[in-house]
């Protein structure tokens, strides 16, 4: 049951933020050709989106082998089983949320390859809700790992 809570965690994760969230912003942005777009904005779309999955990938590997858990925690619901350790290396040294910004900074990607207003809306509103999320996460993570997690807060930026 464990394992099928970790890979259900994996699937919804990667359905939701690498799938579902750019099909939103090209559809909040009216459809646009998504094919047709200069050299410059491809490779920059190229390099965010890439970029930003390779820092979340990272994220989420060095969870699992290090943290002994999954980083599925929606509004301090378990989907998965959370991590038994308090991670402050591997990517946890670029800022305390590198899996978020792995996922935002592909976003920004997709933002750029759509380069709509609706597509930066959409992207300025996840962020919003996932601004929330971070915060009810980091008061679990003060009650589950106390002054660990505090003076990682403390000497750590969020993003």
């Amino acid at each position: 049951m464990k394992q099928l809570r970790e890979i259900l965690g994996y699937v919804l994760g990667g359905v939701l933020f690498v799938g579902l969230m750019p099909t939103v912003m090209w559809l909040a942005s009216g459809m646009p050709s998504i094919v047709q777009i200069g050299a410059i904005r491809s490779t920059i779309t190229g390099l965010l989106m890439m970029g930003g999955l390779a820092l979340s990938v990272w994220t989420i590997v060095y969870m699992k082998r290090r943290g002994e858990g999954n980083p599925m925690d929606a509004f301090g619901h378990e989907v998965a089983p959370r991590t038994q350790h308090l991670m402050t290396d591997g990517p946890y040294r670029l800022n305390r949320n590198p899996m978020l910004s792995g996922t935002l900074i592909y976003l920004a990607g997709v933002v750029v390859w759509l380069w709509t207003w609706q597509a930066l809306l959409v992207w300025v509103l996840f962020f919003a809700i996932m601004l929330v999320q971070v915060i009810s996460e980091e008061r679990r993570l003060h009650r589950d790992f106390g002054d660990e997690y505090e003076a990682y807060r403390r000497r750590m930026r969020r993003f």
